[in-house]
């Protein structure tokens, strides 16, 4: 009998410890930090204007704003990440790949127009040098809202309205499959066409299936967002329209008119 309690005792103390450990284990759990809501939050490291390419004909033209200028839309990590990690690894593989050819002498629009789409070292970081830098400066904090002018009125002539271009600029970068960019462009004939292009690409590149110049681009890229919206790409599609900068665009609209009067 005397055996029998000492061992139902030992029973309850190792069940007891037991269950502490497996509290204890669940306690740890709980207290470990979100990395979502660390990345919402992380501090910035460095400058953009610190970010400088390898020497070569292609540089960084810089960030017009600070990493952390276009939150809480795009968080500042994800900014200083995409910039100067990304966008900086693109120009210097594209001077990489450009060096000691007759490439180094052309202009970036020049090399896209005219490119060998079968020399993938130039496709892709030409590519996406371009677009990046496209990319920054369509964007600015406190921006957004509706377009005006000519561009405002060559929208609503197009599309009917603005809304109903922003579903159909939205559903080209929500239904790009994997990685790529929605595009706004001015074709040959002056007419602003919608459309998206995979991975690097562009409407510079000869037979991508939309041509013309681009005056409006939207990384979809999951570097682009998924810091803060992981895979929701609908969530920051809906949060880039408040930060298009309308100016810049309105300016590159009247620039491609202007080219095609010529």
């Amino acid at each position: 009998m005397k055996n029998s309690k000492i061992l139902i005792a030992g029973f309850l103390f190792s069940t007891l410890l037991f269950s502490c450990k497996d509290k204890n284990k669940l306690e740890e759990v709980v207290e470990i930090p979100d990395p979502v809501e660390q990345t919402k939050t992380a501090t910035p490291v460095g400058n953009p204007a610190d970010v400088k390419a390898d020497p070569g004909t292609f540089q960084m033209k810089g960030l017009p704003y600070a990493y952390d200028a276009l939150a809480p839309y795009i968080d500042a990590k994800t900014v200083e990440i995409h910039y100067s990690k990304h966008h900086v690894g693109y120009a210097n593989n594209l001077n990489k790949a450009i060096a000691g050819t007759a490439l180094e002498k052309q202009t970036i629009e020049d090399i896209l127009t005219k490119l060998d789409m079968e020399n993938k070292a130039v496709r892709n970081n030409a590519g996406g040098y371009y677009n990046h830098n496209l990319y920054w400066e369509i964007m600015a904090p406190k921006a957004g809202g509706e377009p005006k002018g000519a561009i405002a009125d060559a929208i609503t002539k197009t599309f009917g309205s603005f809304e109903n271009f922003k579903t159909q600029f939205s559903d080209a970068g929500a239904k790009q499959f994997g990685s790529g960019w929605a595009w706004l462009v001015v074709d040959k004939a002056g007419n602003l066409v919608v459309g998206s292009t995979p991975n690097q690409d562009n409407p510079l590149m000869p037979n991508v299936g939309i041509s013309g110049t681009p005056i409006l681009g939207m990384d979809v890229w999951e570097h682009a967002y998924y810091l803060n919206y992981q895979n929701k790409r609908a969530d920051y599609i809906t949060a880039f329209f408040n930060l298009i900068n309308w100016d810049a665009v309105s300016k590159k609209y009247d620039d491609a008119q202007a080219k095609i009067k010529k």
